[in-house]
């Protein structure tokens, strides 16, 4: 039960994290393009390397913080979901470019992310 708050709670504020980057990205950037999406995922792939990696090569790292961080504060924070729906959303706005653009972008940038969190996560974690 203890777990399962903890997750709550940081997913609420994974949840919040992803609300204000979002409104900050429209205001910053316009919203002809979903870069708060691709930002929040690409900052979730990051973090969700360097926190696995981190619970696997620390021997201290605790499971209910794994789970806190991992499954509630960056499950909160990243959007699959709100990638795809906005990624066909352009598509059926007829602009099937920018489409393609989010879908590599988020690719290139969320798979290089995740890669640098694993690289930067073992020489700080090494085990």
């Amino acid at each position: 039960m203890e777990r399962l708050l903890w997750v709550c709670f940081a997913g609420a504020l994974g949840s919040g994290a992803r609300y204000l980057i979002g409104v900050w990205a429209v205001a910053r950037f316009g919203n002809a393009f979903p870069c708060g999406t691709l930002i929040v995922n690409v900052v979730g792939c990051f973090l969700m390397a360097v926190v696995m990696r981190a619970s696997l090569a620390l021997a201290t790292f605790p499971e209910n913080l794994r789970f806190a961080l991992a499954t509630g504060f960056i499950g909160g924070l990243t959007t699959y979901s709100s990638f795809n729906y906005e990624t066909t959303r352009l598509v059926e706005q007829g602009t099937p470019l920018r489409a393609l653009a989010n879908l590599l972008l988020t690719l290139l940038l969320c798979g290089g992310a995740g890669l640098f969190g694993l690289v930067l996560a073992r020489r700080l974690f090494a085990g």
